[in-house]
């Protein structure tokens, strides 16, 4: 997979992401069955979906929610997550605070909780549901299943469990990512797929002798792909804040052109190679750098003491 991940890059775009059912119809309508007969598992061709083991994300996915760094806030247990069984996607709190992946189908109690401007309320839900059945509950019935942001709220839903209770909380691992960064939930797996059979199976090909349908594979098996070319160019703006030495011009140049360097170079090492152009937007003054007011007003006050 890697190895197609890599042609599709340097000839094309990237791995074929699908976004729908007509996306499935054209590839299995132009999928030339004669030409993939292979000694084994035949008819099938990588695409760019693939699981991301550390992809852990909070059920309530409103940015305002979280102030910096709070959505990274994590009390996993010692060794924890392992996905021990392959298909642990879902989090657990246990009487003690500390946290635990587990299979998304388990049976638990869940904790809930409303949120009222900065006010934050936790409500222990006292039947025992899976983890798709807590989420829905909690967001007809509260704002959502708990997110938790800091050691003051863990210790909060800790005090609602009893001796050996384990609950669950809203994180969980939406692991299966595009190549090319793509948001599409679209999926369209084969019966009892993805199955993670071998226990690292965590790239996936389409099965074009099953309707095109998708299969979790190992990433070393050998096998035809699909690639895309881009459409049309689209523009967005994203703003930057950066911390400033007091002997850097940010607005020097050199200084700007080293920053984009470095960004490339994250972005290249993420994968996002290709099809990705990165510049500055000048403002009015033709400056791309302000200083920030809050930190202006700190160095004054600095200055004064």
């Amino acid at each position: 997979m890697t190895e197609a991940q890599s042609y599709c890059r340097e000839q094309y775009t990237d791995l074929a992401t699908i976004h729908s059912m007509k996306d499935v119809d054209i590839l299995n309508n132009v999928a030339n069955l004669s030409r993939m007969v292979y000694s084994e598992d035949s008819y099938r061709a990588w695409i760019g979906l693939y699981d991301d083991l550390d992809s852990w994300r909070w059920s309530l996915s409103n940015t305002s929610f979280y102030k910096y760094g709070e959505k990274e806030f994590r009390r996993w247990a010692s060794g924890e997550p392992n996905n021990e069984k392959g298909n642990e996607r879902c989090t657990q709190i246990y009487h003690d605070g500390r946290w635990n992946d587990v299979n998304c189908d388990t049976p638990l109690k869940a904790v809930c909780f409303d949120v009222q401007g900065p006010n934050v309320t936790f409500v222990l839900i006292n039947i025992s549901l899976s983890w798709p059945e807590a989420q829905s509950y909690c967001r007809e019935h509260h704002t959502d299943l708990a997110s938790v942001r800091t050691m003051a709220e863990n210790q909060r839903v800790k005090e609602l469990l009893g001796p050996g209770e384990e609950v669950w909380i809203g994180l969980f691992r939406e692991s299966w990512k595009w190549s090319d960064g793509s948001n599409s939930s679209f999926r369209y797996w084969s019966l009892y797929e993805p199955n993670n059979y071998y226990g690292n199976e965590m790239c996936v090909m389409a099965d074009f002798g099953n309707s095109g349908k998708w299969e979790d594979w190992s990433c070393d098996k050998k096998t035809a792909f699909i690639c895309y070319r881009d459409g049309p160019v689209s523009q967005k703006v994203i703003n930057v804040r950066l911390k400033k030495s007091s002997s850097l011009d940010l607005n020097d140049p050199a200084v700007t052109e080293d920053i984009l360097k470095k960004l490339r170079r994250r972005l290249k090492d993420q994968g996002v190679n290709k099809g990705v152009r990165l510049s500055w937007k000048k403002q009015a003054d033709g400056k791309v750098f302000h200083r920030d007011d809050g930190e202006a007003k700190k160095r004054r006050k600095k200055d004064e003491l």
